[in-house]
């Protein structure tokens, strides 16, 4: 798949689509772009919040999921982002001009739609090769039922 819209890819739309172009994939990773501008969502006093790059990881991970239904001919379903484990961020915020490079490899995939993913977000203007150009890391948990609506509809016993 070249020329790959990233925002056909995750069920968000609008302002909350925070990443901005697809980069490459295969069945068990993803690798996309955010480009931070004064413009992006959350961006606050020339940065955003290191906080957002778990949104960023957990929509990278969204986008995968999107990715592999596509190679099927299935649609792009919604998932739900469980949470977040050892997120680590070497910086504050992410200054306005920064080019990241979030990066997602499936760590775990059940036949119940429970899964978890190795998540990194990279300088993307930084030597490819250099240890040191990860600026945030964590493993994020996911899960995608079958039946999102009737999921939703199920009472809690």
């Amino acid at each position: 798949m070249s020329a790959v819209d990233i925002r056909a890819l995750v069920p968000h739309g609008g302002a909350m689509s925070l990443l901005g172009r697809f980069l490459e994939a295969d069945e068990e990773s993803l690798a996309a772009e955010v480009r931070i501008g004064p413009d992006s969502m959350f961006c606050v006093d020339g940065a955003v919040g290191a906080w957002v790059g778990v949104e960023y990881m957990a929509q990278a991970v969204a986008a995968h999921a999107g990715w592999c239904a596509r190679r099927r001919d299935e649609p792009v379903r919604v998932g739900f982002l469980l949470g977040s484990r050892k997120y680590a961020c070497g910086v504050a915020a992410f200054p306005v001009g920064s080019r990241l490079r979030i990066e997602v490899r499936r760590a775990l995939q059940g036949e119940n739609g429970l899964g978890a993913f190795d998540c990194r977000i990279l300088d993307a203007d930084a030597d490819a090769d250099a240890d040191g150009n990860a600026l945030a890391s964590a493993t994020i948990t996911v899960f995608q039922p079958n039946n999102v609506e009737e999921f939703l509809q199920r009472s809690p016993e």
